[in-house]
Order: structure tokens, then C-alpha cells, then sequence
């Protein structure tokens, strides 16, 4: 069956990823910026050694500096580098224009992060590099930003080809060199392979595509579970997922990431109960409720910590008990002393507020 309709897929996917987003929204509003070491993330020099990289030009990835790494790693690696604190009211603003002109190719969008999302052009009579050319002009017309796409049969090659031409460019993978491309790529560059997964790739001497595809899909099933046989179609091309561009909204909430992490429980208390009231807002605004409260816990070194109380019936609208829930989730989970970078609150599972009247009354 899935040999079959590796043949038979015609669709036409675009993963559009802009380059590096942040540092170069910052490089291109400071051009002093370019050519030195460009590491987004506070100072730990001015942090106390605190801190995550939320992104890195790729003058600081030359010197082996990436996402998610320690801020002192990052120093470290790059003591010549400028730190720069995100500002992420000037990213979501970008963020809105670059979406947009998605929009004027196409309603059938999925957005996966402020910088990237796959777009469905089956519909469209042109080629996907004519596409593609045409939205990295615009969107470098309109924001400044170059941008990296990936066009194939489905999300999986079109995000896998979005990241191998990179910075600033683009690979079409067709099913004729669908395999070919699939037998070099590196085995840390497939989805959900990281470091201790490519470790153990390492031991058994797989260390790309083509090693890969020869590991029958029991072996890896044994050695990794669900995502070994996940692996086993991802080295053969397949994949059936859809964009997602009608999924209904899943949840309602706000997060605070804090620029001063906090370190007691007042002040955690004080976030929750800002929290609580704007999802509640919003909720009101949207005429939604919904029977599970999601709560988001990360800590100084990325840690994060989420739990979920779902309820029969739909969470009251009420601050202090949200607020209150909130705080005995974090004293159950949280041990002192602690340093804590973000909290959110959310609720999914969601229905009509004005169905929720009807049912009560």
C-alpha cells in the first residue's frame, strides 16, 4: 500500500523557512551585525551565567554555536560574539508581513513556527520553483529576510529539503531523486534523531540514509520503538500527512516569558493571576470554554514541565481558582529553590460558552 502511493502522490508542498530568523531580523536592522558572531540570548555575563540561545547567525554556527545550547556554552565557543536579547513584539510583527504574502499564494497554509510553515500549492498550475522563487522575492522585497524552501510530494521531503540548501535556497525533491537524496542525507538530519538517537545510529555503524533504509523496520521497531518504524518511511519517503490548514483552534491561553527569572512564590503567584485573567478575556471574547486547565512550567535551563486537570464539566471562568489550581500544580511539581523563565496557562478541550449556558440552565 505505502509502496504504491509513494508513485501515486502528486501533491505539491512548500516548506517555507526564513534564515536564522531572529539574529537576522537583528542583522538587518543593525548591518554592523553581519559579518560578527550574532548570538540571540541574554549575556550570562550579565546573568549570572543564565541563559539559553534562542537562535545564532550563521557567522556564530560556523564556530559551532545552535539553538537550545547554554548561553555560557555559547560564550564559550564564541568570545567575540554580541549577545542581544529577544525582542519578540518586533519578530511577530515581521512575523504577520511574511505570513501575509503566504496569503496572497494560497489559503491552505500551516503555520509551524513565526518564521516557517508548509504551504498546499497543488492547486496552482505553476511549478513549485516558480513558486518558490516568486515568494522568496517578495518576501525579501517586503521584510528584507532571506528565506530557505523546500518543494516535494509531501511535508516530510519539503521540510527536509528547506533545511539542506541553507542559508538561502532552494531544493526540489522529486520523486526520480526522492531516494538518491534520501541515501546521503546524514543521519542526524532525519526527523527526531538527536544526539543520543545518532549515538546509538553510531554504534551500529548507520550513519546516513542509505545505512538506514537497510535496517529491516523490526529492528528498528526493537531499538526504538514507534520511532524506529517512523524512521523505517522516513528513509523511503513516505508520508501521509496533510497540511493542516483548517484545523480548529485547539486551545485558548497566554504564556509570560520573564526577562528576570523568578525565583519565589509570590511572584509566581503574581504571574498566575495575570495570566489567568487575560486567557479568561479571551475566552470571553471568543464565547469559549473548556474542560481542561494546561499548565506550563519552564525553568533557567529549558526544562519544561506541563500537567493538565481535566474536569466533566467545562472550567469555571474564575481567576481565583485557575489562579489557585495553577499554584498547587507549581509547589507539587516545583522544588525550591528554583529560577523560572516562563509560566503559561491554556485551556483546551473547548466548547461554546453559550452551549455551556444552554446545558446548565
Amino acid at each position: 500500500m505505502a509502496e504504491f502511493l509513494i508513485t501515486t502522490d502528486l501533491r505539491k508542498i512548500l516548506h517555507v523557512d526564513i534564515d536564522a530568523f531572529y539574529a537576522q531580523v537583528e542583522m538587518r536592522d543593525n548591518p554592523e551585525l553581519r559579518n560578527r558572531p550574532l548570538i540571540i540570548s541574554r549575556d550570562p555575563a550579565e546573568t549570572g551565567g543564565r541563559g539559553v540561545v534562542a537562535t545564532a547567525n550563521y557567522v556564530a554556527r560556523a564556530l559551532g554555536v545552535h539553538s537550545a545550547m547554554s548561553a555560557v556554552e555559547a560564550r564559550q565557543l564564541a568570545p567575540e560574539g554580541v549577545f542581544l536579547s529577544p525582542n519578540f513584539k518586533k519578530y511577530r510583527q515581521v512575523s504577520k508581513t511574511i505570513h501575509h504574502i503566504f496569503h496572497t499564494f494560497t489559503e491552505k497554509i500551516e503555520p509551524v513556527a513565526l518564521d516557517e510553515a508548509y504551504l498546499d500549492m497543488t492547486d496552482s498550475h505553476l511549478s513549485g520553483a516558480s513558486i518558490a522563487a516568486q515568494i522568496r522575492h517578495q518576501i525579501l522585497k517586503e521584510t528584507g529576510l532571506t528565506s530557505s524552501i523546500g518543494i516535494s510530494h509531501n511535508k516530510l521531503l519539503a521540510k527536509l529539503g528547506s533545511e539542506f540548501n541553507k542559508p538561502n535556497g532552494v531544493t526540489v525533491i522529486t520523486h526520480d531523486n526522492m531516494l538518491s537524496f534520501l541515501a546521503e542525507l546524514p543521519i542526524g538530519d532525519f526527523r527526531g534523531v538527536g544526539a543520543k538517537t545518532k549515538a546509538k545510529f553510531s554504534a551500529l555503524k548507520v550513519e546516513n540514509g542509505l545505512q538506514l533504509r537497510q535496517l529491516p523496520k523490526e529492528t528498528l521497531r526493537g531499538l526504538f520503538g514507534k520511532m524506529g518504524e517512523n524512521l523505517y518511511w522516513q528513509t523511503r519517503g513516505v508520508h501521509f500527512g496533510e497540511v493542516q490548514w483548517q484545523r480548529q483552534q485547539q486551545s485558548v491561553g497566554k504564556e509570560a516569558t520573564f526577562r528576570y527569572f523568578i525565583h519565589n512564590e509570590i511572584d509566581v503567584h503574581k504571574a498566575f493571576k495575570q495570566l489567568a485573567n487575560e486567557m479568561i478575556a479571551a475566552l470571553k471574547v471568543k464565547q469559549l470554554t473548556g474542560r481542561t486547565l494546561n499548565i506550563k512550567i519552564r525553568d533557567d535551563a529549558f526544562n519544561t514541565i506541563t500537567r493538565a486537570i481535566t474536569r466533566e464539566t467545562p472550567w469555571p471562568l474564575s481567576e481565583t481558582l485557575i489562579t489557585q489550581t495553577a499554584q498547587s500544580v507549581f509547589e507539587e511539581v516545583i522544588q525550591t529553590p528554583f529560577s523560572v523563565r516562563l509560566l503559561g496557562l491554556s485551556i483546551s478541550n473547548l466548547q461554546s460558552s453559550t452551549f455551556e449556558e444552554m446545558t446548565l440552565f
